[in-house]
């Protein structure tokens, strides 16, 4: 990541010096034939770039499908991944990067920025939507190089990077804050942020302007899909349910610690993670330590599920005790569209979704003391499980559906495209 951003500098200040229509540097193509394609094509392109391709699945397709279904061009760009066809599937175009989100290799972020930018210049999208740090800070400079005029920055949280560290990370935290500065000072630029405490500190550091920064609860949770059980579980006990990447700042250890001290005292459950490490993760859960807790009997792993709604409707309880800098976890949005209640770590994007005896329980990051007095408190009592599901299932109906993100996030493309907007959405009704 420091290369990273080390690059960005490197070539924002070179940027005004470099022949952008150097066919050998950055790949064919002209100012005056983009003109000429501009008059002719009716259609706005919009082109997702994201790191891996199974995050685009989970976070994006959604909006992609509904940008399609309007009359966009949709691309998407990831790194090769093993769900790559599911994403064409989809009907989307897919072009593969050489840019990886786990690199650390200054030979091969060097290749993985200019190949961006050749896909840029080649592909001419009207509009990308970018997602995440790198492809924030690499893509920003790539469109800045490539002439696209209109640029959006998902913030998906903040990532372990601002989580409290030594001096290396202070350090590279001022780093990325400032590279996040110069990225949206400029115009057709928009950040958008899944929780406020994460738009407060960029507007607090100065970092973009309160015009740049607009507030969208999450990517959505398509409540048609994620249904609520008007039955509890047939498990003979109840269930609960961590849903996430297996890395330690999403609370792995603090879920297990909690199942410990239930146990201890005789509370009856059962305790599941579902997700597999993310390797490329320094915080990831050595499949070793997952194997040795599942067969120990302390929890039990399930690994990747795809079904998640099948899932949802054999547990009770949702649980996420991250000390990570979340956007909005998907896994409390799907489980409090499903009638579960939650219980979660007071940390930016939780407080969002989780209200403190409404539909869930807050408890403080590292406690798995407090974890588990908060799990035990629902274990004990189906109609408080009941009541809570309900304030739930009524909280993301009204805030987090997917509906009401893909309308919030088409007014921001409506504003930066201008014209261009009118030609996709003529016969459409989703922005009145």
């Amino acid at each position: 990541m420091l290369i990273c951003v080390h690059l960005w500098f490197f070539f924002n200040h070179k940027w005004t010096q470099i022949n952008t229509n150097n066919d050998n540097l950055f790949g064919s193509g002209s100012s005056g034939s983009g003109h000429l394609v501009k008059n002719i094509v009716k259609k706005p392109t919009i082109l997702f770039l994201v790191t891996d391709d199974w995050f685009f699945l989970l976070h994006r397709k959604a909006l992609a499908e509904a940008a399609l279904a309007v009359g966009f061009k949709v691309l998407v760009a990831t790194a090769p991944g093993s769900r790559v066809a599911e994403i064409r599937d989809s009907g989307f175009v897919h072009y593969p990067l050489k840019m990886c989100r786990a690199s650390r290799n200054p030979l091969r972020e060097l290749i993985g920025f200019f190949d961006l930018v050749r896909l840029y210049r080649r592909l001419k999208p009207d509009i990308v939507h970018q997602v995440s740090i790198k492809p924030i800070i690499y893509g920003s400079l790539a469109a800045r190089l490539a002439g696209v005029p209109a640029v959006v920055n998902a913030v998906t949280g903040l990532g372990f990077v601002f989580i409290e560290g030594g001096r290396c990370k202070k350090y590279l935290k001022s780093i990325i804050e400032t590279a996040y500065r110069v990225t949206g000072n400029r115009a057709g630029v928009k950040f958008l942020f899944e929780n406020p405490d994460d738009r407060r500190h960029f507007l607090a550091k100065k970092i973009i302007r309160p015009e740049r920064a607009e507030l969208i609860l999450g990517s959505g949770v398509a409540v048609e899909r994620f249904q609520p059980e008007l039955q509890e579980p047939e498990s003979e006990v109840p269930v609960v349910l961590l849903a996430a990447r297996m890395l330690w700042h999403k609370g792995i250890g603090e879920f297990v610690e909690a199942a410990r001290i239930l146990r201890s005292k005789g509370v009856q459950a059962e305790f599941w993670l579902a997700g597999m490490p993310d390797m490329s993760n320094p915080a990831a859960v050595p499949v070793s330590r997952l194997l040795f807790w599942h067969r120990r009997g302390s929890v039990r792993w399930l690994g990747f599920q795809k079904d998640m709604p099948a899932l949802f409707k054999r547990v009770d309880i949702v649980c996420l005790p991250t000390r990570y800098r979340e956007g909005i976890p998907v896994a409390l949005l799907e489980g409090a569209a499903c009638g579960k209640p939650l219980v979660a770590t007071e940390m930016p994007g939780c407080r969002e979704i989780v209200h403190d005896g409404g539909n869930g329980f807050l408890v403080p990051p590292g406690d798995p003391a407090a974890l588990a007095g908060a799990l035990e408190k629902l274990l004990l009592d189906p109609a408080l499980r009941h009541r809570f599901g309900l304030y739930g299932r009524a909280l993301v109906e009204e805030q987090f559906s997917s509906t009401k993100v893909i309308s919030e996030t088409f007014a921001v493309y409506k504003e930066l495209l201008g014209d261009k907007w009118n030609g996709v959405v003529k016969s459409s009704d989703i922005l009145r």
